[in-house]
């Protein structure tokens, strides 16, 4: 027996206490029973023995009573410290919120309970879990408790626990303890920094008096264990929710940064560079992990010899600066580069680092550079309608135009007594004053044959109404500006334009192969001005009768018979301008 009593003491202290004590209690009985008989046998015992006996049961069931409630506590302990491990075993919410509302109702011996929360934004009590005692989820719908209560606990702050909800005159008459017939009741606030975030409720429908001291301190333990986890789970959300946003901010950023086609940079207030895109990489021949993180100056070195007094004025005088520069890079050469710097401020206008734009030049440079000789050998409005006119492929449009041909009068016997060097340069300047009178009304220079030159006007890069005037004035203006350039001339170089004009249809459009075209006029118009113009003598302008039926009424003229008609049978009649027609005021 002493061997199975070491067992049971060595595997169940409680029980074990609890059989010693009920031994010591039937040794004391039998003692009782047996003093008598001993008596008259002659068997005197101690009186002290009983009495001995008598202490020695009630201490050892004071000392049982003891280590009941020290085992409930500790049970009480293991449960908070179970709960603690679970609540920081997982961040969701719903997860946690449930096992804890599990141990809640096993350590209390609740059929049921839930929890609800405070709503951030409205502040008002929600639903969020509630569990029986299968472990298993109550719909909010089949779950009936007294909103008087909850609400008495969310506002109090304070614990409500009834021994007999149905006859506690406080809340008896209350319809969901009229229809659920709760007797154990107990509701705990959820209270966080001295707010009550919400109430933890458990109740059992059999049992009154279920919920004392013990199951108030264990509720109220997990409660407030809950209440931490609960904002901490708020905060993670919000922290993760603030992340989410950021990265996704972040990726749009990166997208869009890695769209520009301008090196985007920016630095801290240590000048060292945090934000650097792809077409920084590009421009700069300087690859990202070998940029950020490093200084400005260490990853652009010697841009120019003023970039430090540049990055000073900007962080220091609070100006932004745009400069552009050519600087040789390592990894790329000679470069053409627009840097914009300014200052990076805060939301309390405090600078933290500065932004730096990087626009490649290079290419564009060489385009206008490329287009400004380009210019020197094509009339203006080809350059500048250059794709209208590549739109219009190998063919064209008719269309009615002006055409204007001037020719430099006795230039072969001219030519014949002059050093090629010399030649070139006077006939260019000829030429020069002949393009700038027809672009002054906005002609294109068609061809330049020799030392004549032809314009057209009313073409699809130069659409005019006037364009029969403009032709005529800039002939008028051409002769002005032959006798200015006399005056800087040598006599014998002074040399004189026939300029002859027509209007008519033509077809203008590209000619050439697909690889080699000429934008140009086809028709009569074209042939005809120059027949008008070998017709005309130095210094004169001739013009046809569609022409001058077309400014009749602008200038002065003289009809003249032809002088040679190429087998043109209608060409009976020229006109000579000789001027302005004078308005009155």
């Amino acid at each position: 027996m002493s061997n199975n009593t070491t067992t049971n003491i060595t595997n169940n202290p409680q029980e074990s206490l609890s059989l010693l004590g009920q031994q010591v209690s039937d040794l004391e009985g039998m003692l009782r029973a047996q003093y008598d008989i001993l008596q008259q046998r002659g068997v005197m015992l101690p009186t002290t023995v009983l009495d001995r006996l008598f202490y020695l049961r009630t201490d050892f069931q004071t000392t049982v009573d003891q280590l009941f409630d020290e085992t409930r506590e500790l049970e009480l302990l293991r449960a908070l410290a179970s709960t603690t491990k679970l609540i920081n075993s997982s961040l969701d919410l719903d997860t946690v919120l449930a096992r804890v509302m599990d141990n809640a109702i096993q350590l209390t011996g609740a059929e049921r309970g839930y929890i609800m929360l405070r709503d951030d934004e409205t502040g008002q009590l929600t639903f969020r879990v509630a569990r029986d005692m299968q472990r298993e989820a109550i719909d909010e719908d089949r779950f009936t408790v007294s909103k008087t209560i909850v609400t008495e606990v969310a506002q109090t702050g304070q614990p409500v626990v009834l021994e007999n909800a149905l006859l506690d005159p406080r809340y008896s008459a209350q319809d969901s303890i009229v229809m659920h017939a709760p007797r154990s009741v107990l509701c705990v606030p959820l209270v966080y920094k001295n707010q009550v975030t919400g109430v933890v409720y458990a109740d059992n429908r059999r049992v009154p008096d279920l919920f004392g001291e013990r199951e108030l301190s264990l509720l109220t333990g997990l409660a407030n264990q809950a209440a931490i986890f609960i904002e901490n789970a708020r905060l993670f959300k919000r922290v993760r929710l603030a992340l989410d946003e950021i990265t996704e901010m972040k990726d749009l950023l990166d997208n869009v940064l890695a769209s520009i086609a301008s090196g985007v940079i920016t630095t801290d207030i240590h000048n060292s560079i945090v934000i650097y895109n792809q077409a920084a990489e590009r421009i700069l021949g300087v690859h990202y992990a070998r940029a950020v993180g490093r200084p400005l100056e260490e990853v652009l070195p010697g841009v120019f010899e003023g970039f430090h007094e540049l990055i000073n004025t900007v962080l220091e005088e609070d100006r932004r600066q745009i400069i552009e520069l050519e600087p040789v890079l390592p990894e790329r050469g000679p470069v053409n580069l627009s840097l914009k710097l300014a200052p990076l401020k805060d939301a309390e206008d405090v600078t933290y680092g500065m932004a730096l734009v990087v626009d490649d030049l290079t290419e564009m440079k060489k385009r206008d550079a490329t287009l400004k000789v380009v210019r020197t050998y094509l009339p203006p409005s080809l350059v500048r309608n250059i794709q209208s006119i590549d739109g219009l492929g190998l063919g064209g449009d008719e269309r009615e135009i002006s055409v204007l041909f001037a020719d430099v009068r006795q230039f072969t016997s001219f030519s014949e007594r002059l050093d090629p060097e010399l030649l070139m340069e006077i006939i260019s300047r000829y030429l020069t004053t002949s393009s700038d009178a027809i672009h002054l009304y906005n002609g294109i220079i068609d061809k330049y044959m020799g030392d004549a030159a032809v314009g057209l006007f009313n073409t699809q890069l130069n659409p005019q109404e006037d364009h029969a005037e403009r032709a005529v004035r800039a002939a008028l203006s051409m002769a002005v500006d032959v006798q200015a350039l006399h005056e800087l001339l040598p006599e014998d170089s002074r040399l004189f334009y026939g300029i002859g004009i027509d209007t008519g249809y033509a077809m203008l459009g590209n000619v050439g192969s697909p690889s080699r075209k000429e934008f140009t006029a086809i028709g009569r118009p074209f042939n005809f001005a120059k027949l008008l113009q070998e017709n005309a003598d130095g210094g004169e302008i001739i013009i046809s009768q569609n022409t001058y039926d077309r400014v009749r009424d602008l200038f002065t003229v003289e009809a003249l018979e032809p002088r040679k008609v190429k087998g043109y049978t209608d060409f009976t009649v020229m006109y000579r301008v000789t001027g302005v027609v004078k308005r009155r005021k």
